[in-house]
């Protein structure tokens, strides 16, 4: 935070790699999402601890995990994940954001995956993928704003609190 002309004002956020301190924060964004029932097929908290080896999976030159930090604060966050895990997929990745529940619709999301977009063919990327519940539909509409197709719809494959929920399957293909 910086005064100008008596005005107290916050930096703008930034996205950067992410660091094992910010775990803590990623592991609560994650766990705000999951009482919902629209962004992750977990139906109980993670801990910390349990996200560690994800964490370590995540290598800044092919998989990056990066963070959005506003005055010492992780607000939201965006992975790219290896696909299916065999080397005839090296060159796509899956796309995973999640935004602090004070933001959600603010951008942040956008932001992120901006960067994702931008940074892929860097990273080796060429085809990112989102796996999103067909009932997600703000999730859905961020990833069609920036060119994502519909690839696949897994029809109730997913049991949330008794309801059986589709996954559709998004792709975008970079180069």
């Amino acid at each position: 935070m910086t005064t100008v002309n008596n005005q107290t004002s916050h930096a703008l956020p930034q996205i950067e790699l992410a660091t094992m301190e910010d775990l803590p924060a990623i592991v609560n964004i994650y766990n705000s999402t999951i009482a919902g029932r629209m962004v992750t097929a977990d139906l109980e908290p993670i801990t910390v601890e349990s996200r560690h080896a994800w964490f370590e999976e995540h290598v800044p030159s092919r998989r990056p995990l990066w963070v959005m930090r506003q005055d010492g604060r992780v607000l939201a966050w965006i992975s790219l994940q290896s696909f299916y895990g065999r080397p005839a997929y090296d060159a796509t990745a899956e796309v995973s954001v999640y935004v602090d529940e004070s933001l959600r619709g603010t951008g942040a999301g956008s932001r992120l995956l901006q960067k994702a977009i931008d940074e892929s063919p860097a990273l080796g990327v060429n085809t990112l993928l989102g796996f999103v519940f067909g009932h997600n539909e703000p999730s859905l509409r961020l990833l069609q704003k920036y060119g994502f197709q519909s690839w696949g719809n897994l029809p109730r494959v997913a049991v949330l609190d008794g309801i059986e929920r589709d996954l559709i399957i998004l792709g975008l293909r970079l180069a």
